[in-house]
């Protein structure tokens, strides 16, 4: 007897982990531009992968990052925290992969981050308390 903790969706192809991949990946800078609203989304797969997730800036310098160890569904959405000061433009690089297996192209996404208008954000406050 199999116990499913989740309804299946009728009608769909599970994908083998040879064809399983990162169909979408996107990323939204929350207004404090200190943290970052993550989506992705796979191929539904027949067994769960493993996915890293890099964040560098302009320069090229890592200011983020995660792994996700054989999530329970295709549709991820995640924060990441911003380190550092912002420098434009930022990479969002996601690579899925199976550790005794196929690994897909890593995806990337890139964008800006603008600096928080509000005076009171968390930027000016810090700014305020190293003057202090």
């Amino acid at each position: 007897m199999t116990m499913d903790f989740f309804f299946p969706e009728d009608n769909l192809e599970r994908t083998t982990p040879e064809e399983t991949r990162i169909t979408v990946l996107s990323a939204q800078p929350y207004p404090d531009g200190r943290r970052l609203h993550v989506n992705i989304e796979m191929t539904p797969f027949q067994k769960r992968p493993h996915i890293d997730v890099l964040l560098n800036n302009g320069n090229g310098e890592e200011v983020a990052s995660t792994n996700i160890v054989e999530p329970m569904g295709w549709k991820i959405e995640f924060t990441l925290h911003i380190r550092g000061e912002p420098k434009n433009p930022f990479t969002l690089e996601a690579k899925l992969f199976y550790p005794d297996g196929p690994s897909a192209e890593p995806q990337t996404y890139t964008f800006d981050v603008e600096p928080p208008q509000d005076s009171t954000s968390s930027g000016s406050v810090r700014g305020e308390a190293d003057s202090a």
